[in-house]
């Protein structure tokens, strides 16, 4: 896996593996989905590595019983913390394609789950936003690594572990860095 270029206009569909040296709270050690960015617009995203060990069914009533009882959900990112957004993907290995449905109706995640063998559906509350030249902004930084979704291993990884992983396909050198303890005195 190499590093997708960043001087392309948009880096939708795109995952953005934080740097190891990145100390931002709400995005240490993330691993962001992006769906939509411009330049003038800004971008929009949820976290893939912040697991809330809960899944719809625990979150709301509504859910407790039907077919999306089961969908796990994730701190998607700090803006609105409290609206849930659902997204739903698939990856097909042999056609190499991923297919990102993001901001769904529960309708739609019904349909797909029904429909589409091996669709992933996702809630996630709160999601990652930036505003127009925010972005190239932190990226002329480097405070982010631009990952392709090239394979469907982020489906199975979670937490620490997939920004780990990710960051060491994509950028092996950094690997080092995202080693080190978080409290350098105990090293």
């Amino acid at each position: 896996m190499r590093e997708r270029t960043t001087s392309l206009r948009s880096v939708a569909g795109s995952l953005l593996v934080a740097h190891p040296s990145l100390q931002d709270g709400n995005f240490r050690r993330a691993v962001v989905l992006v769906s939509a960015h411009t330049k003038k617009d800004g971008a929009l995203g949820v976290i893939l590595n912040r697991p809330l060990e809960q899944a719809l069914g625990d979150l709301n009533g509504d859910f407790a019983f039907g077919p999306l009882a089961g969908v796990k959900l994730y701190r998607g990112g700090p803006v609105a913390p409290e609206q849930m957004l659902l997204s739903a993907w698939r990856w097909s290995a042999e056609e190499g394609i991923f297919q990102l449905h993001f901001g769904i109706t529960t309708e739609k995640a019904i349909e797909l789950l029904e429909s589409e063998p091996g669709t992933e559906v996702r809630g996630f509350l709160g999601y990652a936003g930036w505003t127009g030249g925010q972005l190239e902004g932190e990226l002329k930084a480097k405070a982010w690594v631009v990952a392709p979704i090239d394979n469907p291993a982020f489906q199975q990884e979670t937490g620490e572990q997939l920004w780990k992983n990710l960051l060491g396909q994509v950028k092996p050198e950094l690997l080092f860095q995202a080693e080190a303890p978080e409290d350098p005195s105990v090293n």
